[in-house]
């Protein structure tokens, strides 16, 4: 099952997508909530951060929410220099000391050599790669070939409006923060990470890119048992360290914008938003208004 978690990409893509079953819109769109209180309303997207340059994911709905925000949170710095991203991945994707053929099994070897042969991409460009940053790296290949980018994504997209208009950017986590996640897993997860994003490959479907179908359709009974139940079943030490404990500190955080007044609007992967521990249960949980607006 593929996990192609999120954005910051060798070629593209740190942390990646998802969403919460609740209540329906007019049309089928992407996914979008309120949380009010008195004075305060915060309007939480779920985005997909590698799409198809032509793919139409706004609504009149997010336009609004866009133009009344005060303000624009994202999961980390989504226009950051390549160069800033290559050292992070230098820094903690490379290992130098074990080459990753020497971490896999040899089903496992022959199998990420059948994927590699796919992009026409010699082992030799992974194989001193951490488990972690090979599979972020093939986790994406499916989608980049189908003429994904993450230049056309949600966040970047939304980041540069925000830019040019110059309304305030914030950032959950810092990029370096964002690799760290991966980088401190165990080496047994970062494999068995790797290990599935391999097996998506070769055995179709392959629900990477998929979807951007659900996804555009605002489809949670998809999305969430898909991707997060599945993590969470087979892989809790990764839902945990990607998933469960970063929704926390946001709601966290997001709780103390709430104690002022104003409208911010959250843009981060839709994954964040499925579930007991998606960001809409947690702001609810918390005692807040929380309704689904797309």
């Amino acid at each position: 099952m593929a996990w192609g978690l999120e954005r910051l990409g060798l070629a593209a893509g740190l942390m990646a997508i998802g969403l919460l079953a609740g209540a329906g819109s007019a049309r089928a769109a992407p996914a979008m909530w309120l949380v009010r209180d008195a004075d305060s309303e915060i309007y939480l997207f779920g985005s997909m951060h590698v799409l198809q340059p032509k793919v139409r994911w706004r609504t009149a709905a997010f336009d609004r929410a866009y133009a009344r925000a005060d303000k624009v949170w994202f999961e980390a710095q989504a226009d950051a220099a390549p160069g800033e991203v290559e050292a992070l991945v230098a820094r903690y994707g490379v290992d130098p000391d074990r080459r990753l053929t020497e971490k896999l099994p040899p089903d496992a070897v022959a199998a990420l050599k059948s994927v590699l042969n796919e992009s026409h991409a010699p082992i030799e460009r992974v194989d001193h790669l951490r488990p972690w940053a090979a599979a972020m790296m093939l986790s994406v290949l499916p989608m980049l070939r189908e003429g994904y980018a993450v230049s056309a994504g949600a966040d970047l997209t939304v980041t540069r409006q925000a830019r040019a208009a110059d309304k305030p950017v914030a950032a959950f986590e810092t990029l370096e923060q964002q690799v760290k996640l991966f980088a401190d897993l165990p080496e047994a997860v970062e494999v068995q990470y790797l290990d599935d994003v391999i097996r998506d490959q070769v055995a179709p479907p392959r629900t990477g890119v998929a979807l951007q179908t659900a996804w555009l359709r605002g489809d949670m009974g998809r999305l969430g048992p898909l991707l997060v139940e599945a993590m969470k079943r087979d892989r809790p030490a990764l839902y945990d360290a990607l998933l469960k404990r970063r929704n926390l500190a946001w709601a966290d955080r997001l709780t103390v914008e709430m104690a002022g007044s104003g409208v911010q609007l959250v843009t981060v992967g839709a994954l964040h938003m499925t579930g007991e521990d998606g960001l809409p249960a947690l702001m609810r949980a918390r005692g807040f208004s929380v309704r689904r607006v797309q």
